[in-house]
């Protein structure tokens, strides 16, 4: 398994992009509303990144073996949607949940975040499910050290969130990052304390645990993109990209607007 441990050069490359694409989320959600279209906030985005902020946006012409060109600049995943739902033509109503997953490019760096969105009130299991989603990638965060494993990260993921009632989609995960969108190693949301990839200062990867109200059965649409849930429960996933520091971790997609670390994550470890 080849992994790159990042120089400081990288790293502060990192944190420009990282905070970048952390800013994209920040300039769409206000626009995130009743009636507007997923494929609109793509328009948005698209401008802001390559007009605004002078960005590529990394998923654009995306296309890894065995998939067509990913259409759009940004991933929009509603209700089921689990992940890497393409932006189109149906307007958000209130009620839904929606995922905004960005990637930007910023000379030659990738910075990927996401983060989960409430459509006017949403229902209180909705609500829940996002809020517990987002305490689980921090629980996740909150196990990175030198020294750690990626099992510690994806147990802590897994029992936080089963404890709740809630799946985990295994066949996605997190994934290192850099020069290249996907790098070793890959970041399981579940698995056994003390097994996997050792972590070592320098390495920088995404936790991005997606959990399902129903199972964690998914299923794979014609548009050989989006990807549900199979019995059409709610999902809802949150993204960071994590450096492994000296002793502990530094969270690199951070800007104004992003939400603050969640009591719970700190009471966890």
């Amino acid at each position: 398994m080849n992994i790159v441990i990042k120089t400081e050069e990288d790293i502060a490359k990192m944190r420009v992009a990282g905070r970048l694409a952390s800013e994209v989320l920040d300039f769409i959600t206000p626009h995130v509303h009743a009636g507007i279209t997923t494929e609109e906030l793509d328009r948005l985005c698209h401008d802001y990144m390559v007009n605004v902020q002078g960005t590529i946006p990394a998923p654009l012409n995306y296309c890894p073996p065995g998939y067509t060109p990913y259409p759009k600049s940004i991933c929009t995943s509603v209700n089921h949607q689990i992940c890497h739902g393409v932006p189109g033509p149906k307007k958000l109503k209130n009620g839904d949940i929606i995922n905004i997953d960005i990637t930007v490019i910023k000379d030659g760096y990738h910075g990927d975040t996401s983060r989960m969105f409430v459509v006017g009130e949403g229902s209180l299991a909705a609500r829940r499910l996002c809020q517990i989603t987002y305490e689980a990638m921090w629980i996740g965060i909150e196990q990175v050290r030198p020294g750690a494993t990626l099992g510690d990260v994806g147990a802590a993921i897994q029992r936080f969130a089963e404890g709740f009632g809630y799946s985990v989609v295994r066949e996605f995960c997190g994934h290192g990052i850099g020069q290249k969108f996907h790098e070793e190693p890959q970041v399981l949301h579940y698995g056994r304390p003390g097994t996997g990839v050792r972590l070592e200062k320098g390495m920088i990867f995404t936790i991005e645990p997606m959990l399902n109200a129903g199972r964690r059965e998914i299923k794979e649409m014609p548009d050989g993109w989006t990807i549900v849930t199979k019995d059409h429960s709610l999902s809802a996933q949150w993204e960071h990209t994590v450096l492994v520091t000296d002793d502990g971790y530094e969270v690199l997609t951070v800007s104004a607007g992003t939400p603050a670390k969640p009591e719970r994550a700190a009471m966890a470890v």
